[in-house]
């Protein structure tokens, strides 16, 4: 399964590093969120290095569905509401100013990329809540309006409009700006001291370093494995579907969202937690969508994206932790990783630059406020229910019971493990034991993934790493 910017573009490969090097900022991820930062911090005269693990924009940037929006769901009047106007200002206009962001480099960088600027809409079946959620966004600084008609196929009362947003081609965009910087790609970060970032063949010696790569990996200090959960889910490119203006998302939790590239329709949907989706059919329910409204059409790709959700639904942008100075980083970005990125890198250029940014209390990491407890409650819940059913879940199920092109939790000779039979009938039997803090991994049958319920960390069916926070792929038994 690959993603339709894999399939419409690839790029050089870089050199991993291979030597001790010194630089005045190292940024560890070459997703968007490290990309654009290294490219700021360069731009601002700061030496930068960028390590990657995989390669340039492998990572979640591959997954994306590249909207540059502004407008995160239906959030403007309950953000308000919770966090007072103030507040809900400086966050609307900081993900407002990362689209014109956008805008300008690629612009002044001729960079080809598919640029389309358009309207971005969250629909809802409640005609008064996006009444509600028009006006509480033109509060905050945003030309929306109130919209009876859209042109998706969904049942609803209408839909928010933010006009100006954009959307594009987000790995021709990304490796444009690559070329003007340091990265080295298949250059796994093993290793983070105060000052210096281990490699398996080299390191670097740093007075800023940039946690970038989609998950924070280091536990202590920050905690961020407690403060945060992942979500799974999925998009089809469709192909003779028609096509549409804007770019659209339903204000549910298991809605629908549209964007139009090229002659694709990119429909996504069917979110979950990392982790819970034994009996799949993710996908099928995707189709079965598109099957009803727009019968005739075809999946050209499918793929599925992970996104880290924070406790109070703000991304963590700054200082790693209190007694980290030299350590940042960019985390949570939510469904919203195009303008968070940009956000990150804007805010963490200001802050290694010694420039006061207005918006750094909001996205701090050290942040804490009560309405964060509930969702720090139940996703320690369910880590600690991962790590108890690690000890004491007993396998029903034995290796010869499994079917073709199925997978899950057994029992073996050699005690409880992960298989795996494929269609041909290739038995793959790993550790199911997360390396990251323990707990007991799930069968993704959507995607032949074990999948890890407390922190997301993901492996395919060999048992080769594919999603932290983990740092190492599970062993073969």
């Amino acid at each position: 399964m690959e993603s339709i910017w894999n399939m419409t573009y690839q790029g050089k490969r870089n050199s991993a590093l291979e030597e001790h090097i010194e630089a005045d900022a190292a940024v560890i991820g070459a997703g968007m969120a490290g990309i654009l930062t290294a490219w700021y911090l360069s731009q601002a005269g700061i030496r930068t290095v960028v390590l990657e693990a995989d390669r340039i924009g492998q990572g979640q940037t591959k997954n994306t569905t590249a909207k540059i929006t502004s407008q995160h769901g239906m959030f403007c009047s309950t953000f308000t509401e919770k966090k007072g106007e103030e507040t809900a200002k400086k966050y609307v206009q900081a993900n407002q100013a990362a689209v014109e962001e956008y805008k300008k480099i690629i612009r002044e960088n001729d960079i080809d990329c598919s640029l389309t600027e358009t309207d971005s809409y969250v629909y809802s079946q409640d005609g008064e809540k996006l009444r509600r959620e028009a006006e509480a966004a033109k509060r905050l600084g945003i030309d929306a309006s109130f919209e009876k008609q859209i042109e998706i196929p969904v049942s609803c009362a209408g839909a928010v409009r933010f006009p100006g947003q954009a959307q594009f081609h987000p790995l021709k965009f990304i490796k444009a700006l690559a070329e003007q910087l340091t990265v080295y790609e298949e250059t796994l970060v093993t290793a983070v001291g105060e000052n210096q970032v281990k490699t398996p063949r080299g390191s670097v010696k740093a007075e800023h370093i940039v946690f970038a790569a989609h998950y924070p990996f280091i536990n202590f200090p920050g905690l961020y494995f407690a403060r945060m959960h992942q979500e799974r889910s999925y998009v089809l490119a469709l192909e003779n579907a028609g096509k549409i203006d804007g770019m659209y998302i339903g204000d549910k939790e298991h809605t629908l969202s549209f964007r139009q590239y090229d002659q694709y329709i990119l429909l996504g949907g069917q979110a979950h937690r990392t982790g819970e989706n034994k009996e799949g059919g993710r996908y099928d329910k995707l189709k079965k969508e598109v099957r009803r409204m727009y019968p005739g059409s075809s999946v050209a790709a499918c793929w599925s994206a992970q996104d880290c959700i924070t406790a109070d639904g703000i991304p963590f942008i700054g200082r790693y932790a209190p007694d980290r100075p030299g350590w940042y980083v960019a985390s949570g970005f939510q469904k919203w990783g195009m303008s968070s990125s940009m956000v990150s890198a804007l805010l963490l250029r200001d802050m290694i630059c010694g420039k006061k940014n207005p918006c750094e209390e909001i996205f701090d990491p050290a942040r804490f406020s009560a309405e964060e407890i509930p969702q720090i409650m139940k996703d320690g819940k369910m880590a600690v229910k991962g790590l108890t059913k690690r000890l004491f879940h007993i396998p029903e199920e034995t290796v010869a019971a499994l079917e073709r092109g199925r997978g899950g939790v057994v029992e073996t000779p050699q005690g409880k493990a992960g298989v795996y039979r494929s269609e041909e009938g290739h038995i793959c039997q790993v550790d199911v034991v997360c390396p990251h803090m323990g707990c007991e991994l799930t069968w993704n049958p959507d995607e032949c993934s074990w999948d890890c319920p407390c922190h997301g960390s993901r492996f395919d069916c060999e048992g080769n790493l594919l999603d932290g926070p983990a740092q190492e792929g599970i062993q073969c038994k």
